[in-house]
């Protein structure tokens, strides 16, 4: 008994561990058949970094677009081409209606460009019938100078009994009336009030569907006393703010232009932009004066209280852009300030400095995108603002700017996507809501 009992104790331990090896065999083709069942496991994170999408690839676009929808502005731009139309009244004097400047240039070049381009592009119909809206091809700014209709009449009554010596300062005192604001806005009361009676179209919406452009403080300032065309029809000025009554969504701010540029475009430059922020202008409003006061000593921004005087270097000013990263475009007291555009066109990233400003093509692109968009309360921290954009935000702040500048440019004849066809484009979304 002692001896079968030492055997079988010798024996043991080989069957024990082979039986040991099968249930852990067994065990483990259990598991792994289980957790083949199971969807694969996404690799393990810390448990401090939740897991998200890569912030460099954006779904679907492969980059931020510059605009508030890219499908939609492409579908509308499409569709404005292919249908739009325009009719311009024929009436009115030529040479205070119609002419266009011998020269697009200076600041009057976007209403120039404007007028010439509407009068001989596809979007002009000859049958009002079949116009989604009508133009008022008034330019008050080319009154300016003009003799009243009223002194002319006086002038040709008085003129046998005159000397030499009246006659000049008659000519001169007429002059100076016709270029009076009062005058200006009796000629387009009379001429808008002689389309209302000779054509039905005003009647139908009272004047919804008509606009007339203005790109200038003459014109804006001759339409203000002609309340019924402010309110009622699109304006498409140069005059963005609501201090002349600039009503968003129905009216159109028109992108003021100094044409031709100095200097190329700029872009693709950064590595040249060495200067943090730039402006140089006059003080002529609250905010100018500020920003003038507060940084004009500061040795990162160049701001100047005053242009820039060409005698101490040619295209000095220009120049400027090209070597800044930030360029300040605080509110004036004028409309035509060419500060944002010049901005745009030298690659140089647009601060708009200002309370109340529409800017132009606001409806289509995203100025935020392309552009810093300050309070003027933020003049006090405007340093610290822009010190604060990291040079991975500038990067793609330029990079969009590039993007944009070819809507911020006229041609003529127009090329698709210019500020002509941009501006037809935000005509084209106004009439969708006229309903006769």
């Amino acid at each position: 008994m002692a001896g079968r009992l030492a055997g079988t104790g010798a024996s043991s331990p080989l069957p024990r561990a082979l039986l040991l090896l099968a249930v852990v065999a067994l065990f483990s083709i259990s598991f792994l058949s289980l957790r083949s069942l199971r969807p694969a496991a996404a690799p393990s994170l810390p448990l401090d970094e939740p897991r998200r999408l890569p912030l460099s690839s954006p779904l679907p676009a492969s980059r931020p677009s510059v605009y508030h929808s890219p499908e939609a502005f492409a579908a509308g731009y499409a569709e404005m081409e292919r249908s739009f139309k325009v009719y311009i009244y024929p009436d009115g004097d030529p040479k205070t209606f119609y002419q266009t400047p011998r020269k697009l240039t200076g600041k009057y070049a976007s209403e120039g460009y404007f007028f010439q381009n509407i009068r001989e592009s596809r979007f002009r119909t000859e049958d009002p019938d079949k116009a989604d809206l009508f133009f008022v091809p008034i330019s008050p700014h080319k009154m300016r100078g003009k003799v009243p209709p009223t002194l002319s009449l006086a002038l040709l009554l008085v003129l046998p009994h005159c000397n030499a010596f009246s006659i000049v300062l008659f000519l001169v005192y007429s002059v100076l009336q016709g270029t009076s604001y009062e005058n200006m806005t009796m000629i387009v009361k009379d001429y808008v009030e002689g389309l209302i009676s000779k054509y039905p179209y005003w009647n139908r919406t009272l004047g919804a569907d008509h606009f007339f452009v203005a790109c200038h403080d003459v014109g804006v300032r001759a339409f203000e006393g002609l309340p019924f065309m402010v309110k009622n029809s699109i304006r498409a000025v140069c005059s963005p703010s609501y201090n002349v009554d600039f009503i968003p969504h129905k009216d159109v701010a028109l992108p003021q232009v100094l044409q031709p540029f100095a200097l190329p475009e700029g872009g693709n430059d950064i590595e040249n932009r060495t200067n943090l922020g730039f402006w140089a202008g006059h003080r002529n409003s609250k905010i100018r004066v500020i920003l003038a006061r507060v940084w004009e000593n500061d040795t990162e921004l160049a701001i100047s209280n005053n242009r820039i005087n060409r005698a101490i270097g040619e295209l000095v000013y220009q120049k400027q852009f090209y070597r800044t990263k930030f360029c300040i475009c605080p509110g004036g007291s004028q409309v035509n300030s060419a500060r944002i555009s010049d901005s745009i066109h030298y690659g140089c990233v647009p601060v708009i400095l200002s309370d109340y400003y529409d800017l132009p093509f606001n409806d289509v692109l995203d100025w935020r995108k392309f552009a810093v968009v300050l309070k003027e309360r933020d003049v006090y921290e405007l340093k610290s603002i822009l010190k604060s954009i990291s040079q991975q935000e500038f990067v793609a702040l330029h990079k969009s700017l590039v993007q944009v500048q070819k809507h911020f440019v006229w041609h003529s004849p127009p090329v698709p996507y210019d500020a002509f066809h941009m501006v037809m484009y935000e005509l084209w979304l106004r009439h969708h809501v006229i309903k006769y």
